[in-house]
């Protein structure tokens, strides 16, 4: 494990710092065991799929969290991409927020294994934006949770403005953001870019949607809990 994961980030141009890939190598470890009692993810016991799925995958977004002081993972369910992101960001404090109390009771256990400067509740994103959380985050991360229509209205906010939501997305992409841009501007959000994230060797199109905060998100946002799910802007 730890050589592919060494030989993986070193092809993709990340860095491969020996505590942090051991780390790494023991998140996967603790993951492998929890998986067997709670199917926690999807990704096959395939070790080269679970390197590039989630780990590489997750770390993708390094070059866009410079500076970073602090972040929420938005469904963090088996801790991707918050708990990557956590080992190579360690002066960072990082939330992993999930609704699913035992999820939320594993990444607890995860973190304390690992030592991490992170925290990991149980809540549902739109409490936490509507509550004393709201717009305190630099930055909030969500892989393959919802639509970005529904996306934004869980994430921003929660973003400070001059922070930046970034969301995972599939090649439907373009589609997706057709349908968002109104909903992420009256939440006070401008598309930045989208990333291509090229893994070597694999010809998966996932992306990195880059969304600045430029302005405060309106008061009456987020709805209450699965109202952005049931009617998206």
């Amino acid at each position: 494990m730890l050589e592919l994961l060494r030989s993986r980030l070193a092809a993709m141009g990340l860095p491969a710092d020996p505590e942090k890939v051991a780390a790494l190598a023991e998140f996967h470890a603790i993951l492998t065991e929890a998986n067997a009692r709670m199917n926690l993810t999807r990704v096959p016991e395939d070790i080269n799929e679970a390197v590039d799925r989630n780990y590489l995958d997750s770390l993708s977004a390094l070059p866009l969290l410079a500076d970073l002081q602090n972040c929420v993972d938005i469904g963090s369910g088996a801790g991707f991409p918050g708990v990557p992101l956590s080992i190579y960001l360690p002066e960072a404090r990082f939330l992993l927020m999930d609704s699913q109390g035992r999820r939320v009771e594993f990444l607890k256990s995860a973190i304390g294994a690992l030592k991490l400067n992170a925290e990991a509740i149980s809540l549902r994103a739109e409490d936490a934006g509507a509550g004393p959380l709201r717009e305190s985050f630099d930055a909030a991360v969500s892989r393959a949770v919802a639509p970005m229509n529904v996306l934004a209205e869980l994430m921003l906010p929660l973003v400070k403005v001059g922070g930046r939501m970034l969301a995972w997305k599939g090649p439907g992409v373009s589609d997706e953001l057709d349908g968002a841009r109104a909903a992420i501007e009256l939440l006070g959000g401008r598309v930045e870019r989208v990333f291509p994230v090229e893994i070597p060797g694999r010809d998966w199109a996932h992306n990195i949607v880059a969304v600045e905060k430029i302005a405060r998100t309106p008061g009456k946002y987020p709805r209450r809990a699965g109202v952005p799910e049931k009617r998206p802007l």
